[in-house]
């Protein structure tokens, strides 16, 4: 019997799996597209629902190869995609919107972010969300690479309206949201979705995740997800183009961290004592 994934729940009340699928540098190249579509379906096989894209990705080659993983599956995904922020005046964020649908196969995304900020006022933007969800395009809009300021501003333009979710950078060697945008997410039940969780593959083999992980019978891989996962109302979306992979990371759920664990990760890893500038990659 599969383990069962940690839940968050976002605004509105519906649940997602805090352990979810990533899908940058999908796309890229023709040879690997069956393989990462074929990932996708492993990991919708063992509960991880949440698909997470982004018309930038590839060009949009990304979103194609979502579209080929959900095909006759959709109603199993929870799906999230993105509007680069030189798209996303009123006009430009509906168009991007209809596009992405396009790539994706499908005529709704669950979770459409603006990926950054930029040029066009976020009023605008919010108002093109607004607009898509009204009819049915979106289920939910949020944002991503916001830190606690930006969050406060857009918090003050959407109301009444809210976003869903913020899709930031956050893993072990990046823990500077932990000084203040962590905590005011939580507060503010906005759920905060974690990319490069493994951060692009440069946590693993690391000798303080080797060692919990010969306690656990687990990988570096696997210790670092399962960290992310002690963390409320946070939602991970590795990325791999391999199922085997896929099983591999899934696996993170079933491990408990120790307050003993978590003790040797932040000696390894401090957590911040002061305010940082959000990273992004």
């Amino acid at each position: 019997m599969k383990a069962e994934l940690p839940a968050v729940t976002l605004p509105g009340g519906r649940q997602v799996p805090a352990l979810g699928l990533g899908t940058w540098h999908m796309g890229e190249g023709e040879a690997s597209r069956a393989e990462e579509a074929a990932s996708l379906r492993a990991g919708l096989d063992l509960g991880m629902t949440v698909i997470d894209t982004a018309e930038m990705y590839a060009d949009g080659g990304a979103e194609e190869v979502v579209g080929d993983a959900i095909g006759g599956r959709r109603d199993e995904v929870f799906l999230v995609s993105k509007v680069l922020p030189y798209n996303a005046s009123r006009a430009g964020t509906v168009a991007a919107c209809e596009a992405s649908l396009r790539r994706l196969g499908t005529d709704h995304i669950d979770l459409y972010l603006l990926h950054w900020r930029g040029r066009h006022p976020l009023a605008e933007t919010v108002e093109a969300f607004e607009g898509l969800k009204a009819a049915g395009k979106i289920g939910a809009w949020g944002v991503s690479n916001f830190d606690e300021p930006d969050m406060r501003e857009l918090l003050g333009v959407a109301e009444p309206a809210r976003p869903a979710a913020n899709q930031i950078l956050y893993n072990l060697a990046r823990r500077g949201i932990e000084y203040d945008l962590l905590r005011w997410s939580q507060v503010q039940g906005i759920p905060l979705m974690a990319y490069s969780p493994l951060d692009e593959g440069r946590l693993i083999g690391h000798p303080a995740l080797e060692e919990i992980g010969r306690i656990h019978k687990a990988t570096s891989a696997q210790v670092a997800l399962a960290f992310l996962l002690t963390r409320a109302n946070v939602i991970a979306i590795p990325k791999s183009g391999s199922p085997d992979r896929v099983r591999e990371n899934f696996k993170a759920s079933e491990i408990r961290l120790t307050s003993e664990d978590l003790r040797l990760l932040d000696e390894a890893f401090p957590p911040p004592t002061r305010k940082q500038p959000l990273e992004m990659i």
